[in-house]
């Protein structure tokens, strides 16, 4: 028999700070605005990198570079292949860094080609975007928060893989949702790329 966080969650034995929502906070409820940064968002060697205070909201569509230069009549090589750009709507593109967040609109054509709006920052001097929370509308417009989703283990994951709990099966999953208060927004600067 495997032993699932959802079942311990069933028997009170959850314990909250397993897990980090896409801000910094757990799934306990602690603040988002919390200087730590996510488990899940590690450099590689070890150091956590901090999530700014200067959270902002990113409008667009998320598409393939190869497309996107394509469409401007820039001939490229096949290096770009695989790299992934919001498109915003005055035609800037910004390269999305494929992390624990991001990660998802490299693998998952269902979330390019669609509008988005994306919570994140760049990181000083870079033109990346770090993705912290993805919103897409359904047909009728409406704004959805969305992530993956394991039935079994009730746990959010934020890329195509295993449950990391039960090893099972995922699924897209898209929930009525209202931005955070603390994402900054307004005008054109929703969707800059500053002069990174």
């Amino acid at each position: 028999m495997r032993l699932c966080l959802g079942m311990l969650a069933v028997a009170g034995l959850w314990v909250a700070p397993l897990f980090a929502d896409e801000a910094g906070g757990t799934a306990a409820g602690t603040s988002p605005d919390s200087a730590a940064a996510s488990p899940a968002d590690q450099n590689g060697k070890g150091d956590a990198e901090t999530v700014p205070a200067r959270r902002e909201l990113f409008r667009g569509k998320v598409v393939r570079l190869a497309d996107a230069l394509k469409r401007r009549k820039v001939t490229a090589f096949s290096e770009i292949e695989d790299q992934v750009v919001l498109e915003t709507a005055d035609g800037r593109l910004i390269p999305i860094v494929p992390d624990w967040r991001g990660r998802a609109f490299f693998q998952d054509q269902r979330l390019r080609d669609r509008e988005v709006e994306l919570v994140g920052y760049q990181p000083e001097k870079t033109p990346y975007l770090k993705v912290l929370m993805v919103f897409t509308a359904d047909e009728k417009g409406e704004r959805q928060y969305t992530d993956y989703w394991c039935d079994i283990c009730a746990i959010p994951m934020y890329e195509i893989k295993p449950c990391d709990c039960c090893q099972g099966p995922i699924r897209l999953r898209f929930q009525p949702r209202e931005l955070p208060e603390y994402v900054e927004q307004g005008g054109e600067s929703s969707a800059r790329t500053s002069d990174r």
